[in-house]
């Protein structure tokens, strides 16, 4: 089980949805801080992916109820009819849950290449995310 408390900043927020996304076993969990951004539309982007339609699902619906038992405001949401990418909207703080499949095809990584990546460590602490490592990830030069 994994340890939340309620966030009193967006980079908290962000933290804590990295930590249930993990949890229930996303893959290759991001935290993009897109502050520094120009024309960013949050501050934070967290991006995940998922192997099939039934655990994007289950990544959406355990980060949904999660966050909302922290009383943070209940987000925007999109995509949920179709399954391959669902977007939460948090306002600070947007959420993108991608099949694999949609996250190699909109490779949302070079779209905000200019953010400062993070995933979680082992013990769920954020650390850097050499942004080298997308490469491997998606077979293609991103940065």
């Amino acid at each position: 089980m994994i340890k939340l408390t309620k966030p009193r900043t967006s980079k908290t927020l962000a933290i804590n949805i990295a930590k249930i996304a993990s949890a229930k076993l996303a893959e290759t969990v991001l935290i993009l801080e897109l502050k520094n951004v120009e024309s960013a539309p949050s501050d934070y982007f967290v991006i995940c992916s998922t192997h099939s339609l039934p655990q994007t699902k289950a990544v959406f619906d355990e980060i949904y109820y999660q966050i909302k038992n922290l009383d943070v405001p209940l987000p925007k949401t999109e995509g949920i009819d179709s399954m391959e990418w669902i977007l939460l909207d948090y306002f600070d703080v947007v959420v993108h849950v991608m099949t694999d499949e949609m996250r190699n095809y909109y490779k949302l990584e070079k779209l905000w290449s200019d953010a400062k990546f993070f995933t979680l460590d082992e013990n769920e602490k954020p650390i850097i995310f050499k942004k080298e490592m997308l490469k491997k990830l998606f077979l293609a030069p991103l940065v």
